[in-house]
């Protein structure tokens, strides 16, 4: 089955933040683990801007090895969170595909990659890292909250040219899932990939693996410079 037919159903049941005018800009934020796109879409409404449209998209349900095999919503299989455990590379290359396939149905209706930016948390994080860098165009950036890059050895091979894509990382200092020296080893990394004053890490004491006001603050301020009004 190739990519666009997996990503209709993606795009038919997301959740969708619409703006207050018309809409010039889109961000496409995927969820974490077991979660859905209704769980950030509050979150989302709290910051947007007016001209811009936020896609929160739902993973679909998939046996996880990290959870006994349990079937909850996950953008590909996790084998653990540990830096050198294999990874679901066939997965993570096939969930990349149907978000590409997202950005090219708002590109044909009107929205330009380049007028387009992606985000997530935790694994949703993670897959937002691996699909910018891997995407044909040139994105407008990426928020990379809580999270990892996935298949960071095949980087920079897989990485298409996009170095001078923006990227925010954004870290709980005590997050017990996914530990913040984690997202400095993945912050160094974007560094060789991407032109490395691209790339801002911000870390917040005291928060665990969620958000906090600070960060979509920092998050809202990310968005309104590289997604300036038109």
């Amino acid at each position: 089955m190739c990519g666009n037919n997996m990503s209709v159903p993606l795009l038919a049941e997301a959740v969708t933040v619409s703006g207050t005018e018309k809409e010039t800009a889109a961000v496409i934020f995927l969820h974490g683990l077991g979660d859905s796109g209704h769980g950030w879409a509050d979150t989302l409404t709290a910051i947007r801007l007016p001209y811009v449209k936020f896609i929160c998209p739902h993973a679909p349900k998939i046996p996880v090895t990290l959870n006994m095999k349990m079937t909850m919503p996950a953008w590909f299989d996790l084998m653990g969170l540990s830096p050198d455990i294999p990874e679901d590379e066939s997965g993570i290359k096939k969930a990349a595909e149907n978000i590409k396939a997202l950005i090219e149905h708002e590109a044909k209706n009107g929205i330009p990659p380049n007028r387009i930016m992606l985000g997530g948390f935790s694994q949703g994080g993670a897959l937002s890292l691996y699909t910018a860098l891997t995407c044909q165009h040139q994105l407008a950036g990426v928020v990379a909250l809580s999270c990892w890059l996935p298949l960071h050895k095949s980087f920079p091979l897989a990485s298409s040219g996009n170095k001078n894509l923006p990227i925010l990382q954004c870290h709980g200092e005590m997050d017990p899932m996914i530990p913040v020296p984690f997202s400095v080893m993945t912050s160094e990394k974007l560094k060789v990939i991407v032109n490395p004053d691209n790339v801002t890490l911000k870390t917040y004491p005291g928060l665990l693996h969620s958000s906090c006001p600070q960060e979509m603050a920092a998050v809202k301020e990310f968005i309104g410079k590289h997604l300036p009004r038109i």
